[in-house]
């Protein structure tokens, strides 16, 4: 048996200098495009290793420290607290309805290539800044990415 997710998790908002940002779509939930999102691995996992553990694994950029795109990776210091979607509370422990996200924004050039996990998500595509937050179904990410411009560098 899996365990419980942890209720803290990452929320990465890709996006190039242009302020065109990545969405994927989820495999569990189509036409839910988002950035990349996902839950601590532990409770003492840093959140920028979580940042940069999600982007590997839902999207294959590599931006662990030490690499290139490791500078473009900024904490944003936000939290955003909600409530856990019904058809994902079953991934909690009992009695956890509320979830801390934090989020964070990746800056990297265009072109950058997307290679999805086919079991978290079906598809990809790069939109400017106030149509990427349009196409959100989260309320937290599309107001993240109407942020893009204050934090962009």
């Amino acid at each position: 048996m899996q365990p419980f997710k942890i209720p803290e998790s990452v929320l990465v908002v890709i996006h190039t200098p242009a302020l065109e940002v990545l969405l994927i779509n989820r495999t569990d939930a189509p036409g839910y495009w988002q950035s990349v999102t996902g839950a601590k691995d532990s409770a003492d996992e840093p959140l920028e290793a979580t940042a940069v553990r999600e982007v590997r694994e839902e999207t294959g950029i590599d931006c662990r420290p030490g690499t290139p795109l490791h500078a473009g990776l900024a904490d944003w210091t936000i939290e955003n607290v909600y409530d856990i979607y019904p058809r994902w509370l079953h991934r909690y422990a009992p009695g956890v309805t509320r979830n801390t996200e934090h989020v964070f924004g990746l800056c990297v050039p265009a072109g950058t290539e997307v290679t999805l996990d086919p079991r978290e998500h079906t598809a990809f595509r790069w939109l400017p800044w106030r149509e990427a937050a349009d196409a959100c179904f989260s309320p937290s990410n599309a107001e993240a990415i109407l942020l893009l411009p204050q934090f962009a560098r």
